[in-house]
């Protein structure tokens, strides 16, 4: 996972900062080779849940510039709490004022703070239980930590079994607690708080806590730091929510000789016996596939639940600007307070300073909200661009050009390419921005296209940005006074050209390290796992006005991953079906940009247009190049796209359902033929979709929340899919010998699902199985077969001549309905599911 190229010396771009990395090949923990770029690839792909956790708290740095050693000769380590001189002007920082000194300590608020860590060799990130307010103000504590620390003779199994012990009392306070493995020897619990209490009562309830455990489990837990009574015991270590005491943030690094992490746990796992600290690579694989699971710990500030500062006072919005400028050294404005509100002005303006870029800056409250736009605003509406939010600004840059002078934040020279006033559609802090912009008619929108445009802004959360990345898109719905010119071949030309006044190429967007540990835009996207629906029927559908309808589609799920100009087809469970589906593999010519995920349905469809799952299994299990193609020419599928999960490296999950629709129908140009589509919604009522999917002779509806986010590889009830017919997939456990016709072959299959870590009986299928599908099947069951039923409950009458079989492979039937005991009445063989695996399989009710 290193970074590109093998030069010891590079200069990147991390959130529109320019950072210098050398020795990037340095080795940080002999043991397992981990190196430098390892370390800073890994800080990449978990910086958003890690400056969830750890923003705008003080952050104390555990250095080892030389790395970690080994047993027999140890590295040196520094424990550093000042930021020094050294430190770049660009980075967050807030002052603490003690008696005889102040300390500045640095904030991890975003990527290219973290990256600077890596680069200085601060492996380890330490945080107090509370977070800066206004004017750099010490709030109260936002959670309370426990931090429970084996002694000798003691390891993590006695942690999880007080973890446990403490549950149950934090729960019957009112408090959620959540399990972190240290990295180092113990677990963390953490616990949400109100910010109402001070450092000093937190402290108290915590050393309560403490005591209570010890008085009941004096054999398990002790209170008391004095190592001598810590043999074979638990120290339950309430110390930590002093104001003035850090612990690690979940998700550093530790510097042991292993590279392990703290790690954010489930209760489930703090059961297992062989419970273990895992290493970057296992929280690597967890955060791609799982997302922050700590994530209810600390809300989101841009939602509105930070604590910290005095109740009831503003927070002063101009603070980061003024900390990241010298008024005596630039001609920028710095004034001492934020202006008045009220205010609709924006400003873009063209920045050269060390690569070009855009401004784009609208009044609000006071203050210019501004992002920066390295390929400037968008003038089509199938080109949406990157907008990095950075700090607020003062009314008075408004009007500012100049020369902001070298060694300087933002050196380079400042003009005004377009200015104005905008109407404002919707601004929802932190996620979604709608206004018409009216610039000058000799501005720089004019120029492109149109002096009146209408833009959304919309928040990705970026990938390890905190938060920071958006989309900028021109809307399809121009204002009246919007040129169509905006979308003419002129409006084309500028958008590939760049905003008016600059020549030359279109400048590079600048990406923060990705996950893969690549720079830049162009790195191929991971696998996204799909979002799953819930059946559902239409009678017990929420308020029908919040969802949108899209037609089920009878067929095989697939993510699209484009990159490099090619395609990859993925199962749900990640398997490659690229092979499979040759037709497809131009997917990439229609995609409006240079990599993308998209989520959709592969089908085939039988002469009268309508999707058949059982020509589709023809296409399912070919292997031979000569069978696909011949199939191909026979039966060609189709890919129908609903959704878009990433495009051009930034994360589109966090956007709700509509806007994520309304970006993919402007990146995907569908071909004539078909073979692409990108389906319409129904605009129509429940019912009216509902009739419209049974007249079609479709399967049945999906039902979109339209502003839910995208949740990978999770089933939730903010999608419902509404189907004519019951359908179920199964778990084949066994088959029984045919009779008449059927004498020396299969003459049904026993079918369950899944139930807990068990298997439920479900019944036997032999209806729509056809010879054919049972003698290519047969050798296979042959081959899994067992001795013993993989399952309790199967009636005698089916299981008397039953051969079972390792429950493996996976079909789907449909029914009429279900006894009283879950049995499937009338079922009738549908197919295979060689797409899915046991554990996908939930029972559809």
């Amino acid at each position: 996972m290193a970074l590109p190229g093998s030069r010891s010396v590079q200069t990147v771009t991390v959130d529109g900062r320019s950072l210098r990395l050398s020795s990037l090949d340095k080795v940080l923990y002999p043991e397992t080779g981990t190196t430098k770029a390892d370390v800073l690839a890994y800080y990449a792909a978990v910086a958003e849940p890690l400056i969830r956790h750890a923003r705008d708290r003080p952050a104390t740095r555990k250095r080892w510039v030389h790395g970690v050693g080994t047993a027999d000769a140890p590295g040196q380590v520094f424990f550093q709490k000042n930021l020094d001189a050294a430190a770049p002007a660009w980075l967050p920082r807030h002052p603490i004022r003690h008696k005889d000194h102040t300390n500045v300590y640095p904030v991890v608020n975003d990527l290219a703070t973290l990256t600077w860590f890596g680069q200085i060799g601060a492996l380890e990130v330490h945080v107090p239980q509370w977070r800066f307010g206004p004017h750099s103000a010490v709030g109260n504590p936002d959670r309370m930590v426990l931090d429970l620390d084996p002694g000798p003779g003691a390891g993590l199994a006695e942690c999880a079994e007080v973890a446990r012990l403490a549950r149950e009392i934090l729960t019957g306070m009112g408090l959620e607690p959540w399990p972190v493995t240290s990295g180092s020897k113990g677990l963390h619990l953490y616990c949400r708080l109100d910010g109402k209490l001070t450092s000093e009562q937190v402290s108290g309830v915590a050393h309560e806590l403490a005591r209570a455990l010890e008085a009941d489990h004096p054999d398990l837990a002790v209170s008391d730091m004095k190592k001598s009574l810590r043999g074979g015991r638990v120290l339950v270590d309430w110390s930590q929510n002093n104001r003035n005491k850090t612990t690690v943030a979940p998700y550093s690094l530790r510097g042991r000789f292993h590279p392990t992490v703290a790690a954010p746990r489930t209760w489930a796992e703090l059961d297992d016996p062989d419970l273990a600290h895992l290493d970057y690579r296992e929280m690597l694989r967890r955060v791609r596939e799982q997302g922050d699971i700590l994530a209810g710990l600390d809300p989101d500030p841009q939602d509105g639940a930070g604590t910290g500062g005095a109740a009831g006072s503003a927070p002063d919005r101009l603070a980061q600007y003024r900390a990241m400028r010298d008024a005596g050294r630039t001609p920028e404005p710095v004034p001492d307070a934020v202006g008045a509100s009220g205010g609709n002005s924006f400003v873009i303006q063209e920045h050269h300073a060390r690569r070009l870029h855009y401004d784009l800056r609208l009044e609000r409250e006071g203050v210019l909200v501004s992002w920066a736009l390295p390929k400037g605003p968008p003038a089509t509406p199938d080109r949406n661009h990157l907008a990095v939010q950075t700090e607020d600004h003062p009314l008075e840059y408004g009007t500012f050009e100049g020369n902001i002078p070298k060694g300087e934040y933002g050196a380079g020279e400042m003009t005004i390419w377009d200015a104005g006033t905008y109407e404002l559609e919707k601004w929802r802090d932190g996620k979604e921005v709608i206004c018409t912009l009216y610039g000058k008619e000799n501005g720089g929108l004019a120029r492109s296209g149109s002096a009146v445009r209408r833009y959304a802004l919309i928040n990705t959360g970026g990938s390890g940005a905190g938060g920071r990345n958006w989309l900028i898109h021109l809307m399809k719905d121009q204002s009246a006074s919007a040129s169509s010119a905006a979308v003419t071949g002129d409006g084309l030309a500028a958008s590939a050209a760049g905003p008016e006044g600059f020549s030359g190429p279109v400048p590079s967007v600048d990406l923060p390290v990705t996950g893969n540990g690549t720079i830049g835009p162009g790195a191929a996207p991971d696998f996204v796992p799909p979002m799953l629906a819930t059946l559902a029927s239409a009678t017990v559908l929420p308020d029908e006005s919040d969802f949108a309808f899209e037609l089920k589609w009878d067929g095989v799920r697939a993510i699209a991953v484009v990159a490099a100009g090619g395609v990859r087809l993925l199962s749900r469970n990640g398997n490659d079906m690229s092979l499979l589906y040759p037709e497809l593999g131009n997917l990439a010519d229609y995609v409006n940009a240079e990599t993308a995920v998209l989520d959709g349905e592969i089908v085939a469809l039988n002469d009268g247009g309508r999707p058949d799952f059982s020509l589709l299994q023809t296409r399912m299990k070919l292997t031979s190049a000569a069978e696909i193609d011949a199939a191909r020419a026979r039966t060609p599928v189709r890919l129908m796209l609903f959704d878009l999960l990433d495009l051009d490296g930034t994360s589109l999950l966090p956007l709700g359902y509509s806007n994520r629709r309304e970006i993919l129908d402007g990146a995907v140009s569908a071909p004539e033929d078909g073979h692409i589509q990108v389906p319409e919604q129904l605009d129509a009522t429940l019912a009216e979709a509902v009739e419209a999917s049974r007249d079609l002779g479709l399967e049945g509806i999906v039902a979109k929340r339209r502003s839910s986010v995208y949740r990978p590889g999770t089933r939730t009830e903010a999608w419902l899919k509404i189907k004519h017919q019951r359908t179920q997939e199964v778990v084949v456990v066994g088959w029984r010998p045919g009779k008449g016709n059927r004498a020396s072959k299969i003459g049904s299959l026993l079918v369950a699902v899944p139930d807990g870590v068990n298997l439920k009986y479900l019944g036997r299928v032999g209806s729509g199985l056809t010879d054919r599908e049972l003698a290519e099947v047969g050798g296979r069951l042959k081959k899994m077969a067992r001795k013993t039923a993989p399952l309790p409950d199967v009636p005698a009458p089916d299981a008397a001549d039953a051969r079972w079989v390792r429950p493996a492979l996976v079909g789907e039937v449909q029914y009429s309905e279900r006894t009283g005991g879950g049995r499937l009445r009338h079922p009738v063989w549908r197919g295979w599911r060689p797409d899915k695996k046991p554990s996908d399989v939930t029972v559809e009710n």
